[in-house]
């Protein structure tokens, strides 16, 4: 009796437990991925609707224990298509653009590896790999090209991507016309996991250099060990042997004053560069130093961090010594101190492929945080996607 005595209360008290935990828990509006609680907690201060922007952010990034990490390597994407369209040309059409080029690098490199698969071979593990493009064609369901994505369907990180239209002309039309933001979007879809990774481990002597020189911030990748410092100007660097090739990864961070408009062009730029560098990079031998590259420089205009960034990619060498090979900086403006701070890479790897690397350095750009933007309660490292939308 005694003993069914004890077991009940023990149940009741268990009972009274769960009921106050569970009390506890809606009140803070606590939820799996915590996503309610900055909700509830935003409406009680009248800030619910931006709130909620940054839970579905959060959501999105959060990865469940259940979903499987991506396959396979950075710019690498799975190219999806039926029977018909391997047959009209609808693949090879997707195929040429994915793989052209990259901008910026000296010898023929693509843009991507793609792998190109039938529809029907689309297995559970080819459903893993990072990037998947998939192509729907059928005039029975569409009117309109379009490029719609999904985030981690299968895996994650992952990126699946359609492409629709309502035949293989429409189809090879749009890819045509949106060749350069298809290639940007799945570029900054890689940066952008870059530099999540680099949020998860940098080099904090790098760190601490730009600190002290600039009063900002910047994740570079840990390799990046060697650290020199002047006036104005931070450099990090890592030399390696790779299959007893010399490789060399560097970044550098300087500044000159900001004056106006003009100071953007890319004449400036390069007279700005090649002054910087002469100064402290120099060559093997005396009278040798750095210099860019005449006649391969890309300037292009665009937004980082929600302000005006000079993006400019090209190749570099050394005067009158045969070394040289990419690099790509971005020049913004610190209008604290009015000053443009350029944060740039550049690789040293001969006879090899260069584009992951400068690639991965690129990613690391992005991440400097000027004076002004290191007060911030939230700051987005994410570059902004590109928006594929068809011409109405």
């Amino acid at each position: 009796m005694k003993k069914n005595i004890l077991k009940v209360c023990m149940m009741l008290l268990a009972v009274i437990v769960t009921v106050a935990c569970g009390g506890r828990a809606q009140e803070a509006g606590n939820t799996p991925d915590g996503t309610q609680t900055e909700l509830k907690a935003a409406s009680k201060s009248g800030k619910a609707a931006k709130t909620r922007k940054t839970a579905k952010k959060n959501k999105k990034k959060k990865k469940s224990v259940f979903t499987p990490t991506s396959a396979g390597s950075a710019y690498e994407i799975l190219l999806v298509g039926g029977a018909e369209d391997f047959r009209n040309g609808a693949v090879d059409s997707l195929y040429a653009v994915l793989s052209d080029d990259v901008v910026g690098v000296a010898q023929s490199e693509p843009s991507f590896k793609v792998i190109r698969i039938n529809q029907g071979d689309l297995s559970k593990t080819l459903r893993l790999c990072r990037n998947i493009i998939q192509i729907k064609i059928d005039p029975s369901l569409y009117t309109q090209a379009k490029f719609k994505y999904s985030r981690d369907v299968y895996a994650a990180p992952q990126l699946v991507a359609t492409i629709q239209a309502h035949d293989a002309n429409q189809f090879k039309e749009f890819v045509s016309d949106n060749r350069d933001m298809i290639i940007d979007f799945f570029t900054r879809a890689e940066l952008n996991r870059q530099i999540e990774l680099l949020r998860e481990d940098h080099q904090p002597l790098v760190q601490e250099a730009v600190k002290k020189v600039f009063g900002s911030d910047i994740w570079v990748p840990v390799e990046l060990n060697r650290v020199i410092t002047g006036r104005h100007f931070v450099w990090a660097r890592c030399q390696r042997f790779v299959k007893r090739v010399e490789q060399e990864m560097n970044i550098v961070v300087y500044s000159y004053p900001y004056r106006d408009v003009n100071t953007f062009t890319e004449k400036y730029f390069i007279h700005k560069r090649d002054s910087v560098m002469k100064a402290n990079i120099p060559g093997p031998k005396d009278g040798q130093y750095m210099m860019t590259t005449k006649g391969f420089t890309i300037v292009t205009d665009d937004v980082v961090h929600k302000h005006y960034a000079q993006v400019v990619r090209g190749l570099w060498n050394i005067k009158d010594y045969d070394m040289g090979g990419p690099f790509v900086s971005v020049s913004r403006v610190d209008e604290k101190n009015q000053r443009v701070v350029v944060a740039e890479a550049f690789v040293y790897f001969p006879n090899h492929p260069k584009r992951d690397y400068i690639r991965k350095l690129e990613a690391a750009l992005y991440t400097l945080r000027l004076p002004d933007e290191l007060d911030l309660e939230k700051f987005s490292y994410d570059l902004d996607e590109i928006i594929i939308t068809p011409d109405n």
